[in-house]
């Protein structure tokens, strides 16, 4: 049948969702069920009669007249939603749902006469920018550091140090102390989770523990008991811990002392491929420069970015959001595999559930950012072009040299991303402003939606590892 005998009316829901209504005439309905009917009696055996000649009484008293009508109309709201999305040019973003369920659907199909199909999906959306020149964003500045040299360098020795046992004094701060304990909460006197430990290395170094348990320690004396006081913090990781009040007894087992090795030419070729200390250093202060000013542009995008977001028109629809929820529970779970846990006993369902639940205001953040990066794109024309896709393709491919395993579609598709995004953060620089402000003075350096990327930057026998993604 031509798509044109089909009466589509489509009606505009909310969250990018429409409404399909779609008249199907008797004759469409009848053909259906004729040929529901040819189609079973070709399946269905009886005793006495050849395969696909059962006569249709004897079938529809086999069968009955209500699977014969389901199959008719399964197929039938199949093939006219396939006309009705290219009559209409319809561009779904998931299955159809039948408005008011198959059964109620079903109730009011009859094969001799017109029916009323109403679907329901959801759609791309159509977003708009209210304004997209003159707008004005805060970026808190992130400036090189001289003193994150010779904190790197202080980290690097204490990975290189020697642990020496000490008997005649006193825990004090900077000392690693090995520690037995068992944690209560005072409130109900239920058990900590995660809150017992039979032999636990400790640096006692404030910060390390919850408030209160290291200064606890600091004073104590090899074999000693004690029972500590603490209270977590009140955005503690674990969400039954917060703000409660804790009480630990806790033994000191064992107590060393760190040997930090000489900062001479020795340790720089020691922790590093460098034969010198100045050379060591150099170098850091180079690297350290370099994230800093990587950093400070990321800050300045994504400050860009939320004041682009704050002009955008757009209705999401629940499909893209579940797409892009699985696509955040996905690359979690490939973070924990890449660190080498076993993520299949890990993921519980229950795990997943509460994953997929927790990532859906991010889900629906990453959306907008990359709605209103191509809603500006479009308005602006902003394009990449083949002369400088087949450049930058060129270089990253000489990059990653003779890797495999690389889809060369994935590899093109996020080469061209890669250049359109730097085209479109180009062009928000060159038509709004950034206002840069210290920490102190920066409103947006406390929101929970922009946060300075942590410097990666460490010495270079740290740094030889796989880079994080």
């Amino acid at each position: 049948m031509s798509p044109v005998e089909l009466k589509v009316i489509t009606e505009t829901l909310p969250s990018s969702r429409i409404a399909a209504k779609i008249e199907v005439p008797a004759k469409r309905c009848k053909a259906s069920y004729e040929e529901a009917l040819s189609r079973l009696s070709r399946s269905v055996k009886l005793p006495g009669f050849r395969k696909g000649k059962v006569p249709k009484a004897v079938l529809m008293q086999q069968i009955g007249v209500a699977q014969i009508k389901a199959t008719a109309l399964e197929s039938l709201v199949k093939n006219v939603w396939q006309e009705a999305i290219k009559q209409e040019s319809i561009e779904p973003l998931c299955e159809p749902v039948v408005s008011g369920g198959f059964e109620s659907l079903f109730e009011s199909f009859e094969p001799d006469q017109n029916l009323l199909i109403t679907l329901e999906t959801d759609v791309i959306p159509e977003p708009k920018l209210k304004k997209v020149k003159g707008l004005q964003a805060e970026a808190e500045v992130i400036a090189f550091d001289p003193l994150k040299v010779d904190e790197l360098i202080e980290e690097s020795r204490k990975q290189l140090a020697t642990l020496v046992p000490v008997e005649k004094r006193a825990a004090k701060v900077g000392d690693v102390a090995v520690l037995s304990f068992q944690g209560t909460y005072i409130d109900d006197g239920s058990e900590i989770e995660g809150g017992n430990a039979e032999s636990m290395d400790i640096d006692l170094e404030k910060g390390r523990m919850i408030p209160g348990f290291v200064e606890g320690i600091i004073g104590m004396n090899l074999n000693d008991e004690k029972t500590i006081e603490c209270q977590f913090p009140d955005d503690y990781s674990q969400e039954d811990a917060r703000g409660r009040k804790a009480s630990f007894l806790v033994k000191l087992k064992d107590l060393k002392v760190r040997e930090l090795p000489e900062l001479n030419d020795s340790f720089a070729q020691q922790a590093s491929d460098k034969e010198t200390i100045a050379e060591l250093k150099q170098d850091l202060e180079k690297r350290l420069k370099d994230d800093a000013q990587r950093r400070h542009e990321n800050t300045r995008q994504e400050a860009l970015l939320k004041a682009l977001v704050e002009q955008l028109e757009v209705e999401l629809p629940q499909t893209l959001i579940d797409q892009e929820v699985r696509k955040l529970v996905e690359q979690t779970a490939s973070r924990f595999a890449q660190q080498g846990m076993d993520v299949k006993s890990m993921f519980t369902a229950e795990l997943v559930k509460s994953l997929m639940e927790s990532s859906q205001e991010e889900a629906k953040e990453n959306l907008k950012q990359s709605l209103a990066l191509n809603a500006l794109a479009k308005a602006e024309n902003i394009e990449v072009d083949d002369e400088e896709f087949a450049k930058k393709l060129k270089e990253v491919k000489k990059q990653i040299g003779n890797e495999k395993n690389i889809d060369s579609n994935k590899l093109q598709q996020a080469v061209e991303e890669d250049l359109l995004k730097e085209k479109i953060f180009k062009w928000l620089e060159e038509n709004n402003t950034v206002v840069e402000t210290s920490s102190k003075e920066s409103s947006i350096s406390k929101s929970k939606k922009i946060k300075p990327e942590k410097s990666e930057v460490k010495t270079e026998k740290v740094s030889k590892r796989k880079p994080k993604n």
